[in-house]
């Protein structure tokens, strides 16, 4: 049934469980002996944070932000809102932010800087998604699951109008359904 929405897939349920595998194996070999807390950022890193963190072979602990900046449309506004803060004091901390996808990179810097002015030892991005040709401001995943084109996409955790989220697979979504 939601199938008929999307224009081709993007992004395959293999090869994000692929990407998934990839990633966690590079996380574990980098935060080795640093007892990382991993932040995902409500609603859409769900999906993918549950599975990346089952790939880490490390003790880590995990905490959740809501943050929006969409506010139900298709763009990001710019206004960043924290919903619901992390309840977890990150002073000393090495902070990996999970993210489904990396967009405008506006809420991402917002949040990184947040964190740092708290006290983190260090924050990194870790994302399924990377779509460059959005970025707004300077910032630069360091675990990229893979890159793609400035498309509205939807599926495993991203959704339009909080529909969507839960496709197995990342797809394209027919302008005809945003497009009013």
């Amino acid at each position: 049934m939601l199938e008929r929405d999307i224009e081709k897939v993007l992004v395959s349920a293999e090869e994000i469980k692929e990407i998934e595998i990839r990633l966690g194996k590079v996380l574990t070999a980098d935060y080795k002996d640093k007892f990382p807390l991993v932040i995902g950022l409500l609603k859409g890193c769900v999906p993918f944070m549950g599975e990346l963190i089952t790939k880490m072979d490390i003790q880590m602990q995990v905490g959740f932000m809501d943050v929006s900046s969409y506010h139900g449309g298709i763009a990001s506004s710019g206004d960043v809102k924290i919903e619901k803060d992390l309840g977890i004091a990150v002073g000393g901390r090495h902070i990996i932010i999970a993210e489904d996808i990396v967009d405008t990179g506006k809420t991402i810097s917002v949040i990184m800087d947040l964190l740092m002015y708290r006290g983190a030892a260090s924050v990194e991005v870790v994302t399924l998604l990377d779509k460059p040709a959005g970025r707004v401001v300077d910032l630069h995943p360091k675990y990229i699951g893979t890159t793609i084109p400035k498309e509205f996409v939807v599926g495993y955790g991203l959704d339009y109008e909080e529909k969507y989220r839960n496709l197995p697979y990342v797809g394209v979504l027919k302008p005809e359904i945003y497009i009013k």
